[in-house]
């Protein structure tokens, strides 16, 4: 690598024809158009079936597989007539990525022809090889099967590219013996047993009508986009989606002039063409926008029903990554590709909800009287604190660590925000006296141009990892590469848990002969007696917090995946998934082994380029210099002048700096002897990463000493601002 080759990027990139912006097509015309959706179904299939098809989608019946059959040639011939010559079971691995397996429609006749061939038993049951994927023990080598198996509640659709159309059917993917292998499975069994509690707890307030409640979610993505001529020439950005060397430059986001600002035209192009995608999908993407750091963008779709946004979510990143690359880009997912700039997250937006009670997390106009809300709003906060580690350990991987607890995201310690509004009624009820709750008011701006409107009655909270933001949760500490199933999992999860366990209460309340709101009230009392203490409203960035949080209040502080990871194993949380049928314990044993090795397996591949490239790109162009310096010294020497001589000895003792941590990296990677998985992955958070940001710290210094014309690699002023 070379100057050069730096010099041609830039060049390459300023010199750049962008792509014509595509005519936006009429959004009634397109959407969904690639999709199976049940309009479609009905239009197609005989009355009986798709009524058997529906009440599984829609109210959870058992799906009727002797239906398959005639599904099967309805879908073929729909995917055949939008172009498609293969269909692919879409599922997804402990990876946090999709997975796919294409076969092609065609069957082979006894007289050599050749049909169209699509049946039932395909549509339902798969067989991909189930070894190579991550399974913790789960699968031998030698025990290679694996099976997928169809989700109907999650409609079919067609992924067109270049290279043709391919019919795909989402999945889920389990083991011979029967273990999830998977995020959609578990993530369908915790919508599942939240239903269930949240049916019992719902028909025990008096409901005797209760549809199937379900959760949504609405997950922001955030990502950042860095041409492709410039990532091309950082092996760091292609090999592990984040800059592992790199000094800031002179400006950053400290004038907050990109978040918000006008989007760049060449990024609304690439905006509109994902965009277009998405809609053609069923993905309803809503917001578009600059995020704080510069090259950092935004998309936030609406609210879905959980399992299609853990898919769509999946399609999403698939989408950008995909989309950038047709329009010069990178997609950069990783949690801080850059330092010294925000990093990424992917916000989740959680709720719960039914058709006949509605979104049973929305307080209406007075929370204080709204039984419903208080109550599933008290199981969330009871299981919160219940279950906090868990919370932190879902969101545990290598790249996210570099986030949490930064003052640019949530800290690891996990609290709940309600907002003032709620705080207080909650607090009244921990005294035994609910009055009233506080109105938001009216906004007028002083000026009659301007409209008077209604004021939120309480504010935001960006410090918080787990927010009210007036009809939801919102999950602020996921990472922007992370799959959205994890964290659905344990939030469906805890949330039924603690929905049996208010359920538990109220119901012994009620046999008392208690009345209903005060056998409510009482519930609630004892849940703000032992569960308040992970509520907070003030600054979660603050050294006062974090005092007052572990000190006062127990809650924990699992400030790297290597302290948070092993919460799978506790007991307690076993025993949770166990009891509320979401993970047996060989299933979440094996969860904690992937990844326990995803996070291992990111820091050494990390510790491996950053010596290479130390070694083989940095310490050359240093030298080099340092060669240039002394030839100066030489010429200039009768001249007097020192300025050369003690640049040259800057240089020289950087560099010896440098080499010297590359050699102690070096040695301390050769170290593969460990009592546990967890002591290898304390090793690599204590020992094996602040090595890794020593070397960093000296080569960062040589780039702002080496002369520009010898630097090898992009720099950070260049794939951030140049566009």
């Amino acid at each position: 690598m070379s100057h050069e080759l730096r010099v041609k990027a830039i060049s390459q990139v300023t010199d750049r024809v962008p792509l014509p912006p595509k005519v936006p097509a009429r959004l009634e015309a397109i959407w969904a158009s690639d999709v199976f959706t049940l309009s479609k179904m009905q239009a197609c299939l005989p009355k009986d079936v798709f009524k058997s098809l529906q009440s599984t989608v829609k109210t959870g019946g058992k799906l009727d597989v002797s239906v398959a059959g005639v599904v099967a040639a309805a879908m073929k011939d729909w995917a055949i007539s939008k172009g498609a010559l293969y269909y692919a079971h879409v599922f997804y691995p402990l990876t946090n990525a999709t997975a796919e397996k294409h076969d092609g429609f065609i069957s082979v006749q006894s007289d050599g022809s050749v049909i169209s061939e699509f049946t039932g038993k395909v549509l339902v049951q798969g067989e991909p090889d189930g070894s190579s994927f991550p399974n913790g023990g789960l699968r031998a080598t030698n025990a290679a099967r694996g099976y997928t198996a169809w989700d109907v509640t999650s409609p079919a659709y067609v992924m067109e590219t270049d290279n043709g159309v391919t019919l795909c059917i989402p999945t889920v993917f389990v083991s011979w013996t029967g273990e999830a292998l998977d995020k959609k499975t578990p993530l369908l069994r915790s919508i599942a047993a939240m239903n269930k509690a949240a049916t019992r707890a719902l028909k025990l307030l008096g409901y005797t009508e209760v549809a199937p409640v379900n959760s949504s979610c609405g997950a922001e993505q955030e990502y950042f986009l860095v041409d492709a001529h410039f990532a091309h020439n950082r092996p760091d950005l292609l090999l592990t989606g984040r800059t592992l060397f790199g000094k800031p430059a002179a400006k950053g986001q400290q004038f907050d002039d990109h978040y918000f600002g006008a989007i760049p035209e060449r990024v609304q192009v690439f905006m509109q063409d994902v965009e277009e995608k998405l809609y053609r999908l069923g993905i309803p993407a809503k917001t578009r926008h600059n995020e704080v750091a510069p090259g950092q963008f935004e998309i936030a779709p609406f609210f879905e029903a959980a399992n299609v946004a853990s898919d769509h979510q999946q399609l999403i990143m698939t989408i950008l990554k995909t989309t950038a690359k047709k329009h010069g880009f990178m997609c950069l997912l990783h949690e801080k590709p850059f330092a010294g700039v925000n990093g990424s997250g992917k916000h989740v937006n959680w709720s719960v909800g039914n058709p006949t009670q509605g979104n049973l997390l929305d307080p209406g106009d007075t929370p204080h009287k709204n039984l419903q809300f208080l109550l599933f709003c008290g199981a969330v906060i009871r299981g919160v604190h219940t279950y906090g580690s868990l919370l932190r350990a879902v969101v545990a991987t290598a790249s996210n660590d570099h986030r949490l607890g930064a003052n640019e995201a949530p800290p690891a310690i996990i609290s709940v925000y309600l907002g003032t509004q709620l705080e207080e009624v909650f607090e009244q009820i921990a005294k035994g006296e609910v009055k009233d709750s506080t109105h938001g008011g009216m906004m007028d701006l002083g000026v009659d141009t301007l409209p008077i409107f209604a004021k939120d009655p309480g504010d935001r909270n960006r410090t918080s990892p787990f927010a009210f933001t007036g009809n939801r949760f919102e999950f602020r500490a996921v990472g922007s590469g992370q799959s959205v199933s994890g964290p659905l999992v344990a939030m469906n999860t805890i949330l039924a848990d603690s929905l049996s366990w208010v359920s538990d209460q109220l119901e012994a309340e009620l046999a008392k002969g208690t009345e209903l709101s005060a056998a409510v009230f009482t519930v609630l009392k004892e849940v703000m007696d032992k569960h308040s203490a992970v509520i907070f409203g003030g600054d979660g960035y603050s050294e006062e917090w974090h005092r007052m949080a572990v000190e006062e209040r127990g809650l924990p502080n699992l400030r790297t995946t290597a302290d948070a990871l092993p919460v799978l194993k506790d007991k307690a949380i076993e025993d949770l998934f166990e009891k509320v049928g979401v993970l047996t314990p060989v299933e979440l044993e094996s969860r904690f082994d992937v990844y326990a090795e995803q996070y291992i397996q990111s820091i050494e591949v990390e510790a491996k380029l950053v010596v290479t490239m130390a070694k083989t790109i940095i310490y050359p162009a240093a030298v080099r210099y340092l060669t240039d310096l002394a030839t100066s010294i030489s010429a200039i020497s009768g001249i007097g002048l020192t300025l050369e001589k003690d640049t040259a000895e800057k240089v020289a003792a950087l560099i010896q700096s440098m080499m010297d941590n590359v050699s102690k990296l070096s040695t301390a990677m050769s170290q593969h002897d460990f009592e546990s998985v967890e002591a290898h992955m304390q090793y690599c958070s204590q020992t094996i990463r602040p090595l890794m940001d020593k070397v960093r710290e000296y080569a960062d210094a040589l780039e702002g000493e080496v002369a520009d014309d010898l630097w090898p690699m992009p720099t950070y002023q260049e794939m951030l601002f140049v566009k």
